[in-house]
């Protein structure tokens, strides 16, 4: 009986290593994340093989596992730039990437997990300033939002590609200018509205005019030419036939007396 625990405790203790070795080397790898192998006794960084999958995972302990973030990320950036003629101009931007994940073990031989920091954001920066510097705060203001927007995209996307990363998209969210330019671009553009809407009123009122002057002209004319086919003879037989058309009439009385000074009758009463 007094040597059970002299044999229990090499077990007890052989356990408890065991555990600790167990614990050690378990790696759990969770949701839309991957992990980049670092063999101590080898040759560092695993970027011959794919990286480690989500779930559990046995590796020796004396070995290293990095997690990385590989679902699609967002980052927020309010950046400081200068329009084409110096103007001090605030651009907040947001850009959707993530790291390539069949090369995320180069990703973190060559730049490491730091690598927003290293090489993403000063791309976009530097981007940034580059577009801008094209524009002036006019066209920043009002219709070039678009177009800085996507030659920030290209630029950016053309560096990242090949440093392991995927750059989705990067999006303009606001355009801020100096308060006195801000007005004067403003009233510029009202001024510039007005100018087109009196412009405009000044057409639509000649092409009313002129509408008016057709439709006058055309009235003339017509008037001109019955002037002209009309004659006595024409204008005595018309009342002949007005007077015929009368006295045929059942609800009429009609008394001629005499004869008008066109030698037409004269007609009075009715009822």
């Amino acid at each position: 009986m007094e040597k059970l625990p002299k044999i229990g405790l090499p077990i007890i203790i052989g356990i408890i290593i065991l555990v600790i070795v167990i614990a050690k080397s378990a790696v759990t790898i969770g949701s839309g994340q991957a992990g980049v192998l670092y063999k101590t006794f080898d040759k560092g960084v695993v970027t011959d093989q794919p990286p480690l999958g989500e779930g559990f995972h046995i590796v020796a302990p004396w070995n290293k596992v990095y997690i990385y973030e590989v679902r699609r990320q967002e980052i927020f950036e309010k950046m400081k730039v200068l329009s084409s003629n110096g103007l001090d101009i605030q651009l907040d931007a947001s850009a959707w990437y993530k790291p390539k994940y069949d090369e995320l073990g180069k990703l973190h031989q060559e730049i490491g997990e730091n690598y927003l920091n290293r090489i993403l954001l000063p791309t976009i920066r530097s981007a940034a300033r580059s577009v801008v510097g094209r524009y002036t705060p006019e066209q920043l203001y009002s219709s070039k939002r678009d177009a800085i927007q996507a030659e920030i995209f290209e630029e950016t996307k053309k560096i990242v590609s090949d440093q392991y990363i995927i750059l989705d998209e990067i999006l303009v969210r606001d355009v801020t200018l100096p308060p006195t330019i801000k007005d004067a671009i403003e009233r510029k553009l009202k001024q510039e509205q007005e100018s087109l809407e009196y412009e405009f009123r000044l057409v639509t009122a000649e092409k009313e005019a002129e509408r008016q002057r057709i439709e006058a002209q055309g009235k003339a004319d017509a008037n001109r030419i019955l002037s002209a086919s009309l004659n006595d003879q024409i204008l005595q037989d018309k009342g002949i036939e007005a007077t015929n058309k009368l006295a045929e009439s059942p609800n009429s009385k009609v008394i001629v007396i005499g004869s008008g000074d066109s030698g037409l009758p004269l007609i009075l009463g009715n009822q």
